[in-house]
């Protein structure tokens, strides 16, 4: 049987520590992702998805608790070693799309692509693999400038997945856009997920979207609990 793609145990995470001010956002937030399962993060504003996700993709650290990533324990590792798992094994998707705009579509999938080692004709041909699947391969050539809200946004999608991650996390990847947008948006990032059949853990508010999903977890009080919302 293969390993969890993610395990999160007993994660907690507060700031202020020790003062009467002090803000828990997770106490004891545990969760198993499977290989291939997209898992929806459903909670309101404020309620600490940003933090846990954050923690889950390694740019965070948490006060107690355990994350493994494909089986390994990667809790105390060094930051060397963190960034080299987040680089080849985490593709982080935002709600805002952060692409560079000095270059092309194709050149923002490319770029991280060349960073870890890959030619440049390995780099382009998957670049344009990525942007064939969400359908905008004829707009390769464009600065994020003249692409649309949607379209920049799946290029967001292709550039988190252009190092073959084992694992997606994404923050509100469709929040910013209009319902109608939103809505296509989505059905590319999801046979995107589905074509490479990586994990993912999606953030959202929105209960249609997360009931698109295999399942929904809930952030309540510090805990993930099963989400009747699929």
């Amino acid at each position: 049987m293969n390993d969890p793609v993610l395990t999160l145990e007993g994660l907690t995470k507060g700031y202020n520590h020790g003062k009467p001010s002090e803000v828990r956002v997770l106490d004891g937030a545990s969760l198993t992702i499977a290989p291939g399962e997209v898992v929806a993060l459903v909670a309101p504003s404020g309620a600490g998805k940003s933090t846990l996700l954050h923690i889950a993709g390694l740019l965070d650290v948490a006060d107690a608790g355990r994350v493994q990533i494909g089986g390994e324990d990667v809790t105390g590792l060094s930051d060397r070693r963190r960034t080299t798992i987040r680089r080849n094994d985490v593709g982080f998707i935002y709600q805002f799309h952060h692409l560079l705009p000095e270059f092309t579509a194709l050149e923002n999938i490319v770029l991280p692509q060349l960073a870890n080692g890959a030619t440049g004709s390995d780099a382009r041909a998957r670049a344009l693999s990525l942007l064939d699947t969400v359908g905008i391969a004829p707009r390769a050539g464009h600065r994020p400038a003249a692409l649309s809200g949607g379209e920049q946004q799946r290029v967001a999608f292709c550039r988190a997945l252009a190092n073959n991650p084992k694992l997606l996390l994404a923050d509100e990847p469709t929040g910013n856009l209009d319902p109608e947008t939103s809505d296509r948006v989505f059905d590319a990032l999801m046979g995107l997920v589905r074509s490479t059949g990586l994990s993912a853990l999606i953030a959202t508010h929105n209960l249609e979207l997360a009931a698109r999903m295999d399942r929904a977890v809930r952030l309540e009080a510090g805990k993930l609990v099963e989400s009747g919302a699929q």
